[in-house]
């Protein structure tokens, strides 16, 4: 701080860091400021990669600045978003470097609806979007499995229920334990590694998950993402086993099966050897009737067919199918003498078309061929005097020489020139 006269008077020239100092304690003095809570509507949200969040709450009438820094928004269950409207609990001071105040918000609050039931249906959404509840993803049980792996808390109805009905329905099956919390901050990690647990070193059958019922925040570890994921990625069956009848998670929708409760989770799972029994002995009546109705039939059809006449004379049928094989074959030789005929008919009709056309035809009728140097000459203008011909006639060719050319009318009617 600065002293100056200014028109007389001695006053103080504070800088911009002083002044702004002086009105963030005067801020931060005032009771209101230093606690309150402010409901508005979230715009231009962001999440800094540091995990910090900044964002403008406002009103129809005005605005402020606010954060959420990493250490609170780690917290949160729900995302904010553009548009919600919420209530925010933090503290009103000014931020120095810009010289504006702004809201320090400690926790947050969706405004009309509860936070983890906004938190749900986000969660649910986003899932979804995914592909992670889609039925094609769904493992089918085995109808008779041997061990099945719980996991639940160690203490509590849940594991009774569980283990009085498998061993009422099948003394026989084996029951493995993996005991966690299965409520609170820890619940979540330690479901998700009981699954991995049983997925590499200590495979089972079935997996049954679950816990009693309760609120919502009581069965919030099973709407935690990393079970989710872990139930999705689980190469083992899980049946979900998580509250009452109307209560609902996400491991319920991830699950390949869901239980209304335990007791039905292991209903569902575990075959009642007495209802087998009764159900082989049933079956094994039914195939004694079957065996007994087939040979009875067997045997009458037996009977019906030793009184055929062809099989007590089985002779019958063969003369008739040699008497069949006589008319074939006859047939056959009937066949084959009227296509032979037809064929030396048609090479009668070529060899006589062939004989027409046949040039030696023509000499042996009194004509003759004149070739010279072995080719047949055709007009007297392919031919001079003094040229050696042969005339070829039907008995023998005779070697000559040209000695006139006289040109004439051809066969055709044509002059020569």
């Amino acid at each position: 701080m600065m002293k100056l006269v200014y028109r007389g008077l001695t006053v103080s020239i504070y800088s911009v860091s002083e002044i702004t100092k002086h009105i963030k304690v005067f801020m931060d003095n005032d009771k209101t400021l230093r606690s309150v809570l402010i409901r508005g509507e979230i715009s231009n949200f962001k999440c800094h990669y540091s995990g910090h969040c900044y964002f403008t709450l406002k009103d129809a009438g005005a605005s402020i600045k606010a954060v959420m820094f990493k250490s609170k928004a780690q917290y949160l269950k729900f995302t904010p978003v553009n548009g919600m409207k919420i209530v925010a609990n933090g503290y009103v001071t000014v931020f120095e470097r810009d010289g504006q105040y702004q809201l320090y918000i400690n926790d947050l609050f969706p405004e009309g609806v509860g936070e983890l039931s906004l938190a749900f249906e986000q969660l649910k959404e986003k899932l979804t979007a995914e592909g992670l509840f889609d039925v094609v993803h769904k493992q089918t049980l085995p109808y008779f499995p041997k061990t099945i792996g719980i996991i639940t808390s160690a203490t509590g109805a849940v594991l009774r229920d569980i283990f009085t009905v498998s061993k009422r329905r099948n003394p026989k099956i084996e029951l493995r334990i993996y005991p966690v919390q299965v409520q609170g901050s820890e619940s979540a990690e330690q479901i998700m590694h009981a699954i991995e647990v049983f997925n590499t070193n200590y495979p089972v059958d079935i997996l049954i998950v679950g816990r009693g019922g309760g609120s919502m925040e009581d069965l919030w570890s099973f709407n935690d993402e990393r079970v989710v994921r872990a139930i999705y990625h689980s190469k083992i069956p899980i049946v979900s086993a998580v509250g009452h009848e109307t209560d609902f998670t996400l491991a319920d929708f991830v699950s390949d099966v869901r239980a209304a409760t335990p007791s039905q989770a292991a209903e569902l799972i575990v075959p009642d050897t007495h209802e087998l029994l009764r159900y082989i002995q049933n079956l094994q009546e039914r195939l004694s009737n079957q065996i007994y109705t087939s040979l009875r039939e067997k045997r009458n059809r037996l009977a019906v067919c030793s009184e055929n006449k062809v099989l007590k004379n089985p002779h019958l049928i063969l003369n008739q199918k040699r008497q069949h094989l006589d008319e074939q074959f006859e047939k056959l030789e009937q066949l084959k003498k009227t296509i032979l005929l037809t064929k030396h008919h048609n090479l009668d009709i070529l060899l006589e078309k062939l004989n027409i056309l046949n040039p030696l035809a023509l000499v042996a009728r009194g004509y003759s061929v004149v070739k010279m140097e072995e080719q047949v000459v055709r007009s007297v203008q392919n031919i001079t005097t003094g040229q050696n011909i042969e005339v070829v006639l039907s008995d023998g060719s005779i070697e000559a020489t040209v000695t006139k050319v006289k040109k004439g009318v051809g066969k055709r009617g044509t002059r020569s020139k």
